[in-house]
Formats: C-alpha cells, sequence, structure tokens
C-alpha cells in the first residue's frame, strides 16, 4: 500500500514512537537490572517495577516502563519529571487512568497504554491533556462513558483497537478536530450507522481510518459522509467479501479517498462491479495481495481511470487477457510479485498476447517470482511507457537463453532498467538486448551463465550505465572487447562470477571503461593479473577485490617483481582487499592514492608493514586491519592513515604489549576523540608478553614505559661489551697462534733482528736441511737423496755435521747454511725428544728471525694441526701452499712429487706481503 502527504506522516509518527519504546528491547537482549539511560530517555521497562523509580535524571523527556507490574500511573512519581514528553506504561496492568496525569505532566504529548486492563474511560481522565498528541490504548476493555475524547484538541492519532468496541461511535458531539490518524482495528463492529463518526464533524483533518480485522456486514446510507476528507482506508483482513466491499466502495463515493487496502481478506475472485462506486473518486492506490485471488473478471478496474499503483502480490491468478487491465488508462505501477500460479490447463500461468496493451503509461511492471509460460514477441507490446520490468527470480523457459526476439516486444518502451536476478540465464546470444536501447541497468545476479563474452552480447546498448553480474552459478570468462559495446558503463560488479584465469588478458577487458566508478571483482579466487588491468580507469572510485588470492602478487619475491596494479587508479575512494592471504604490502603498493577513504584489509596475514607503506593515505576516513597478525603499531607506519580517521577496526591480531611495539598506539587510542574504535576493550586484546596475554590493549600501563633512555643505553652498551668480549676470546682461542706469529715477523722487522737487507741470491751451502726421526731414515735415502744428481742439495745430520764441531753447533751452522729447511713429518717425528726439543726449536727460531718463508714440510702420514702445533711449534696455516707437500700413495704420481718438491726448493725465502 501507498500513502502520501498526511497519511505517511502519521505512519512515520507511529512507527518513531514503537520504534522509540522497543528499540531498546532489541539493543539490550540481555536482562536488564535497572533503568538505562541515555541523553534524556531512561528505559525502565522488563524490570518488574511496581513504581516509577525515584533516581532518574530530572531533565528526563521520554521514559519507558512497560512491561512491568504497574497497577495504575502513579502522578506523584512522575513529579520529578515534569519536562517528559512521552510516556510508555503498556504492558502492566493499569485499570483505570489518573485525571491528574496531565496536570503533572504538562508537556505530555505521547501516551502509550496498550495491553493494559482500562476498563471506564470518563471525560474526566483526559480532560486535562489538551496537549496530547498521540494516544494508543489498544488491547484493553475499555467502555466509554460520557465524551472521554472531548478535551484532547490537539490529538493527531488515536488508536483504540483490540478494545471489544462493538460501535465506531466515539462521541455524541462534535470533537478531535486535529485527529488525523483513527485505528478501530479488530474490534467487534459489524455495522457502520449513518451517525457513527459525527463525533468527527469538525475534523476535516483525518485522513487514515484503520479496520482492520473489522467484521463488518452492513453500511447505512452515508456512515462516511462525516469524514469526507479520509483519504486512505485500510481494510486488511476483515473477510468481509466482494458485496461488502461493493458497498463501502459506493459510500466512499465522492470522498477524497486515494489509497484503499483490502489485504489477506480472501477475495477468491473479482466481480467486475466491486469498484463501481469508486468511479468518481481519485483512487491512485489500490492494494489487493495476499487475498488467493484466482479469477479477475472482464472490466473489474474499468472503474479506476485514475488508479496510478495496483498491487497484486501473492494470489493465484492463472490467466491474464486482453480484458484484465482494461480501463487503467492512468496505472503507473503494476505489482505482480508471486501472483500467477499453475492453472488445469497449464503448468504454468498463461499471459496472453497483448495482456498489457491497455497499460500505456505503465512505468514498472514487477513480475518477481512468477511462474511464466513464455516471452512471446507479443507479450509486453503497448507498454510505451515502461521505464523498469523486475523478472527477477522468475521461471521462464525463453529466458534461458535471450536472443535478440526475447525481448522484442519491449522495442518501443523507453526501458531504462531490467531485472533478470535469478532468471535461470545460462546464454546471451549475440544482440540479445539490442532492440533494448534506452537501457541503463542491466541486473543478472544469481544466474547460470556459463560462457566467454565476446562483447556482442551487449550490442546495442550504448546507454547502459549499470552491468550486475555477481553470484553466478557458473563461470563466466572474459576477452580483451567484453565490454567495448558498453563505453559509458559506471557500474560493474562480476563477484563470485568469473573463472580464476578470466582476468589475464592483454589488453585489458576494462580499458574501453572510461567513466566506470565502481567494480566488483571479490569472490573470484584470481591469482593472476598483468600490471595493466585497471589501465585508463581514471575515474573508478570503488574497487573490491576481497575474497581473491592475490598473496604472490605483492610478494617482492615474486617473479618480475610485485605487480602494482594500483597505479592507474588515483581517484581511487574505497579499496576492499580482505581475504587474500596477504603477508605483505610493497613499499609502492598504494602510492598516489591520496583521495582514498576506506581501506579493508582483514582477514589477511599481515604482520611486519614496511614504515613508508601508508604515507599517501592522507584522506583515509576508515581502516580495517582485524584478523592480521600484527603484533605492533608503530608511528612511523600508521601516523599518516591514523591523523583524519574515523572509523578504525583493527581487532582480533596478536598485539605484543610493550613498550617498544604499542606504547604509541595505546596512547593514540587513550587519546583520541574523532575516531570510533568499536569493540576496543573485547576485541584488541594482548597476546604477549605472559603479564598481559588476553588482557585488553587498553590495560597497558604507558607509566611503565617511563625513563627507559638511560637502561636501554645501559643494555646496548652492556651487550655489545660483552659480545665483543666473546668474539675476541673465541679468536683468541682458535687463531692467536696467527697473531703471535706475525707479532714476531713484525719486531724483528722493527728492531732489525733480521737479515732481509742480505741479497736473496747470496750462495747457500745446501739446498735444504733436511729434519726427520731416525726411524724415517731410509725414506730419506730411498726418495729424496737420489735428487741429489745435479738438481739439489740436502743436508743430512749424521752426513754433513763440521768436523771439529759440537753436534749442536755443527746443527745450527748447518741450518744458516740451508736455503730451505725440510721436515719430514711423520707421528715418529712428533715423538722424537731431540727434534721437538732442539732442532725443530732452533729451525723455527731461524725461520722468524731470518723474516724467511724457508720451511717446507713433507708429510709421509696424516697429521692433525693441532698435533703438529703442539711440537713443532708450527700449522699448515704459517706456509704457503706450495711449500706444504703430502707424499702420494700411487707409484705414478711420485715423479709430480718431485717436481712440486724441487720448486719449494727454488722459491724465495723472503715473506711476501
Amino acid at each position: 500500500m501507498m500513502l502520501g502527504g498526511p497519511s505517511l506522516f502519521l505512519f512515520s509518527l507511529l512507527i518513531m514512537w514503537c520504534c522509540m519504546t522497543g528499540r531498546r528491547h532489541a539493543v539490550y537482549g540481555q536482562k536488564k537490572t535497572s533503568c538505562v539511560v541515555q541523553g534524556s530517555s531512561a528505559d525502565c521497562s522488563h524490570l518488574s517495577l511496581s513504581s516509577i523509580p525515584p533516581d532518574l535524571p530530572r531533565n528526563l523527556t521520554s521514559l519507558d516502563v512497560s512491561h512491568n507490574r504497574l497497577q495504575g500511573i502513579p502522578t506523584e512519581s512522575l513529579r520529578p519529571y515534569p519536562d517528559l514528553l512521552h510516556l510508555s506504561v503498556s504492558y502492566n496492568t493499569i485499570a483505570k487512568l489518573d485525571g491528574r496525569l496531565c496536570e503533572t505532566l504538562p508537556r505530555l504529548q505521547t501516551l502509550d497504554v496498550a495491553h493494559n486492563q482500562v476498563l471506564a474511560l470518563r471525560e474526566e481522565d483526559l480532560s486535562r491533556c489538551s496537549g496530547l498528541t498521540a494516544l494508543i490504548l489498544r488491547s484493553n476493555r475499555l467502555k466509554l462513558q460520557g465524551e472521554p475524547f472531548s478535551g484532547l484538541q490537539k490529538l493527531t492519532y488515536l488508536d483504540v483497537s483490540l478494545n471489544h468496541l462493538q460501535s465506531a461511535r466515539l462521541g455524541s458531539r462534535p470533537q478531535l478536530p486535529a485527529l488525523v490518524n483513527l485505528s478501530l482495528a479488530q474490534n467487534d463492529i459489524t455495522v457502520l450507522k449513518r451517525d457513527d463518526f459525527s463525533f468527527l464533524n469538525h475534523s476535516s483533518s483525518l485522513r487514515v481510518l484503520n479496520l482492520s480485522s473489522v467484521p463488518l456486514k452492513t453500511l447505512e446510507p452515508g456512515c462516511l459522509k462525516p469524514i469526507s476528507g479520509l483519504s486512505t482506508l485500510i481494510l486488511d483482513g476483515s473477510n468481509m467479501g466482494a458485496q461488502v466491499i461493493a458497498e463501502i466502495c459506493s459510500q466512499l463515493s465522492g470522498t477524497a479517498i486515494s489509497s484503499l487496502s483490502l489485504r489477506n481478506m480472501k477475495l477468491a475472485s473479482l466481480p467486475n462491479t466491486t469498484f463501481a462506486g469508486l468511479q468518481q473518486t481519485n483512487l491512485s492506490c489500490l492494494d489487493l495481495s495476499r487475498n488467493g485471488l484466482g479469477k479477475i473478471e472482464k472490466g473489474s478496474f474499468q472503474w479506476l481511470p485514475r488508479l496510478e499503483t495496483l498491487i497484486l502480490m501473492e494470489n493465484n491468478i492463472k490467466h491474464l487477457t486482453q480484458d484484465t487491465f482494461q480501463g487503467l488508462q492512468s496505472l503507473k505501477i503494476l505489482q505482480l510479485t508471486k501472483a500467477l500460479v499453475k492453472g488445469h490447463t497449464s503448468a504454468t500461468p498463461i499471459i496472453d498476447d497483448l495482456s498489457f496493451q491497455p497499460l500505456t503509461t505503465l512505468e514498472s511492471l514487477v513480475l518477481q517470482k512468477t511462474a511464466i509460460r513464455e516471452i512471446t514477441m507479443q507479450t509486453f507490446t503497448g507498454l510505451t511507457s515502461l521505464k523498469e520490468l523486475d523478472l527477477s527470480w522468475s521461471s521462464c523457459l525463453s529466458l534461458k537463453t535471450i536472443t535478440n526476439e526475447t525481448f522484442v516486444s519491449l522495442a518501443a518502451s523507453p526501458l531504462r532498467k531490467l531485472n533478470l536476478t535469478g532468471a535461470a540465464v545460462v546464454q546471451i546470444s549475440p544482440g540479445g538486448f539490442s532492440t533494448l536501447k534506452n537501457l541503463t541497468v542491466l541486473l543478472l545476479d544469481s544466474n547460470f551463465i556459463k560462457q566467454t563474452l565476446t562483447g556482442r552480447e551487449f550490442e546495442g546498448l550504448g546507454q547502459l550505465e549499470e552491468i550486475h553480474m555477481s553470484l553466478n552459478f557458473q563461470k563466466v570468462n572474459l576477452s580483451s572487447a567484453s565490454f567495448a559495446a558498453v563505453p559509458r558503463l559506471k557500474v560493474l560488479t562480476l563477484g563470485k562470477s568469473l573463472t580464476s584465469t578470466a582476468l589475464n588478458v592483454d589488453p585489458s577487458p576494462f580499458s574501453p571503461l572510461v567513466n566506470l566508478t565502481f567494480l566488483d571483482l571479490s569472490n573470484n579466487n584470481i591469482a593472476n593479473i598483468r600490471r595493466t588491468l585497471l589501465k585508463g580507469l581514471v575515474n573508478l572510485r570503488v574497487l573490491k577485490l576481497q575474497h581473491n588470492n592475490f598473496a604472490r602478487l605483492w610478494k617482492n619475491s615474486n617473479v618480475g617483481g610485485p605487480v602494482m596494479f594500483l597505479q592507474d587508479t588515483l581517484k581511487l575512494k574505497t579499496l576492499l582487499m580482505d581475504s587474500n592471504g596477504l603477508d605483505e604490502i610493497p613499499a609502492g603498493a598504494l602510492r598516489g592514492l591520496r583521495e582514498l577513504q576506506e581501506l579493508s584489509l582483514g582477514n589477511n596475514l599481515l604482520n611486519s608493514l614496511r614504515p613508508s607503506v601508508f604515507d599517501d593515505l592522507i584522506s583515509l576516513r576508515a581502516l580495517f586491519l582485524q584478523k592480521n597478525v600484527i603484533t605492533s603499531v608503530r608511528p612511523e607506519v600508521f601516523e599518516t592513515p591514523l591523523r583524519n580517521l574515523s572509523l578504525l577496526v583493527m581487532g582480533k591480531n596478536p598485539y605484543d604489549c610493550t613498550c617498544e611495539s604499542i606504547l604509541w598506539y595505546a596512547t593514540w587510542l587513550n587519546n583520541t576523540n574523532t575516531t570510533s574504535v568499536p569493540d576496543l576493550a573485547e576485541q584488541y586484546t594482548c597476546n604477549t608478553p605472559l603479564t598481559y596475554f588476553n588482557r585488553s590493549i587498553m590495560t597497558f600501563d604507558p607509566l611503565s614505559c617511563k625513563d627507559m633512555t638511560p637502561f636501554r643505553a645501559l643494555y646496548v652498551v652492556s651487550s655489545t661489551t660483552v659480545i665483543l668480549l666473546l668474539t675476541v676470546a673465541l679468536f683468541m682461542r682458535f687463531h692467536g697462534w696467527r697473531i703471535r706469529f706475525y707479532c714476531n715477523i713484525v719486531v724483528n722487522r722493527t728492531l732489525g733482528f733480521s737479515d732481509a737487507t742480505v741479497e736473496e741470491g747470496r750462495q747457500f751451502e745446501y739446498d735444504a736441511y733436511v729434519i726427520h726421526a731416525e726411524d724415517d731414515g731410509g725414506w730419506v735415502e730411498r726418495r729424496l737423496l737420489p735428487l741429489e744428481n745435479g738438481r739439489c742439495k740436502f743436508c743430512l745430520e749424521v752426513r754433513d755435521s763440521n768436523l771439529g764441531m759440537s753436534q749442536l753447533e755443527s746443527i745450527v751452522n748447518n741450518i744458516r747454511n740451508s736455503r730451505k729447511i725440510l721436515f719430514v713429518v711423520t707421528e715418529t717425528l712428533l715423538r722424537d725428544p731431540w727434534c721437538r726439543r732442539f732442532t725443530a726449536h732452533q729451525a723455527l727460531h731461524q725461520v722468524i728471525e731470518a723474516s724467511r718463508d724457508s720451511v717446507v714440510l713433507v708429510f709421509l702420514q696424516d697429521v692433525h694441526d693441532y698435533k703438529l702445533s703442539r711440537t713443532l711449534f708450527l700449522r699448515r696455516g704459517m706456509l704457503r701452499s706450495c711449500c706444504v707437500l703430502y707424499w702420494p700413495v700411487h707409484k705414478e704420481r711420485v715423479p709430480a712429487f718431485h717436481q712440486k718438491l724441487l720448486i719449494a726448493l727454488g722459491m724465495t725465502n723472503r715473506l711476501q706481503d
């Protein structure tokens, strides 16, 4: 039912009052223990009160004490609240109204006493309530005595429904001059007498009369004449039959009636004389929904030439013919949702060709949730003013495949909006909508479309501005030309409709849409897109990408680097990327989005964010980062986006409640006055450290972070010192010998304890002094001495000792006269006390003091470097690699060994810098 003017105002007033008295019951689902005060309103309902609480604020303007145990309205208890405008005492056991109530509350405007036990209502009970504008006495046991409403000069709404009243006569003399809405619904009124409404003779403002569920049987002539200014009559659920309805229509003749509601009245058929009495009225709205209406006789609506809205929802109409809507030459809205059902002669309802032809002024046709046998080339012929056609959730084989003939009957219609949501569309043929050249909105959500959009599907739709194709039960693929025929498109929704590879085409399917402002690509499991996907969309304002798989695209490890697909959308205001598996945001991903106002990245895996990632979001008003793994909120990351924020949602993150991680964040939350943070106490909890585990972030004490600077510096200094000492100790333990070795060399060079000034080419008597164990003498004779045939000369301790010198002097002298010192290294040598205590020591002393790299090691066995150091004070690392030789196991490699030995013996002894 459609209402207008005062009728709409009165219904809005009633709804506002009901919401005011009942809204808190929905908000506070849990059991209350005391009154809830918000501003100047107090909700004291459902508290089992027997009196008005005395401790409420004195400035109350609205008080709700419904659903309690009040047996009367205690005027003395209300005296502390003289400013009350609205009082609800419904759902109590009040048996009588106190005449002093309005004297105690002189400003009272609305009084709700519904669902009580008020019996006798006298004139003195309401005589002082001249300022009352709404009085609700629904569901009591009223027995009117005298003229109880005569003093209500400003009353605009009166509800006395469900009181078992047997007459509509509420007074015997004119009264209620300002009444606009009167409800007599659900009373036992069977007769409307001529003078029943005479008490409203001076109430020219009455516009709405509610007689729902009233069992009217008889109407005396002229019974509605006193209220001839009536514009809305509600008879829903009255079950009075077509004959009584016809009589009511006759009584409405000559009145100002504009809206008539006849819902749920069990009208199985509609005779063609039912509305004859309305021919001389200006009826503009008629509601016949939920009547089980199966048959509409020819010419039933011929009496309603000025009707603009006809509602036939939820009926059982089996057949529409050319005569069904005859005479409705002014109709603009026809509502047929669930109005058509199958009949005996057809498995589906039949709409004859040209059935809508009489409706030349019709602008909106709603066939929602309707089963239609077929749509022919003449089904909608004659609808020359139609702007909106709703076929959503309808069943029709003609809609399964949309061809260029499906809507040909609308070729002469200026159709602007076509709704095919849930119409089981499977295929759109090329040019399927080409006859709808004025179409601006096309709704194709929740269908079964399975095809690649080549662009020909939208041929002829040059004016189209919106395409909605979300929640498709099959998958649609795109091509570069998919939307080339609709360059004016502003809104495109493809959520949960595309294949996962639909966007991986070049050039982008959206490149022709320079006017696009809204794009929905959510719930498509898209993983691969190109950097140029949104290229050219300079006017894009809203981009929805939630529930895809973009995690890899923004990884720095991605092949080719992160895909910066937002670089061309600089006017974007809303970006939604929830549930994409994102664990990082590259530095330039949001660069340039200075107009962005809403950013949603909830339900991802974001943790450590780069300091500059949000720096360009200077216009951000709403930020959603809930359900990530964010532990730290630092100013270098969040200071810019939080600066002008109106809404922040960052709950359900595992916050690290330490000074370093959230000190700045906790301070900001405590000081912000402009940003709303919903569920701050419940969903913003600490995960670490253990002290704060599972506690609200608001319990974090910022004072614990004061004067931390000296302790932090001390910590840095002490930890650095410990690490340095450990490093030095470990180095000295494993490499101290290198330092001592090179220090000795430097000291000897500096103090002059070397023969570095002696020319390298001086003549030595021997090429090498051989140091070996006694047991290894046989190897020396067999393997080394044969090399003396003109190529080199060895000095052996026994063979070449100097006559006339002691053994010690001979060894020292021979070492000085040898170019190299050759050690034949075996386990036996390391155990030889003479070699360990004197010979090797003299050789090493000679090496260090002479500053010569003159030692050659020949290993006959694999000796660990540690043993070599402990016995001979030598390490492999002290010598060049060419001076460390290993006796080969294989005989064929012996010549190569000899060659390497000769090279080592011929090398310079001078240390290389």
